[in-house]
């Protein structure tokens, strides 16, 4: 299956799609919890799936695996972004709980958190690959 598009949302689902044809082609339960934002992997292997307050990550090529491979637990509130490092090794999210977390993949604890003192609503990862921006609900962006 070639992904084109994922969608998720309120009712606990991600959804898989092939654009040409409209065709919902796979669907996935993400337990427990709304979906607030995705991510995929540059090489489009994986795909992470931000709820509350969990984050997890799927395969994409591998259909008969309904269940995450990883869940990660740390954040407190809804996880609102999301981002990997170009590798795919380092995964970023940030949260209402008003922390941005850096996450090694291969432990499923966080390397490193940092305190944004506001909920936040946006990060993303410098071109330099080295930087992590947030940006939050009290209109600080933060490097």
């Amino acid at each position: 299956m070639s992904v084109i598009l994922a969608t998720a949302g309120q009712d606990d689902k991600i959804r898989f799609w092939e654009a040409p044809s409209g065709i919902c082609s796979r669907v996935l339960r993400y337990a427990d919890s709304q979906v607030n934002c995705l991510e995929i992997t540059t090489d489009k292997q994986y795909l992470a799936a931000g709820g509350n307050p969990h984050i997890r990550l799927f395969e994409i090529n591998n259909s008969s695996n309904q269940n995450p491979i990883l869940s990660l637990e740390g954040h407190t509130g809804n996880v609102t972004s999301l981002g990997f490092q170009r590798n795919g090794r380092y995964l970023y999210s940030g949260s209402e709980d008003g922390t941005v977390k850096l996450w090694d993949l291969r432990s499923p604890t966080y390397s490193r958190s940092f305190d944004s003192k506001g909920p936040v609503n946006s990060v993303a990862l410098h071109p330099n690959q080295a930087e992590i921006i947030s940006g939050d609900q009290n209109g600080s962006i933060k490097i």
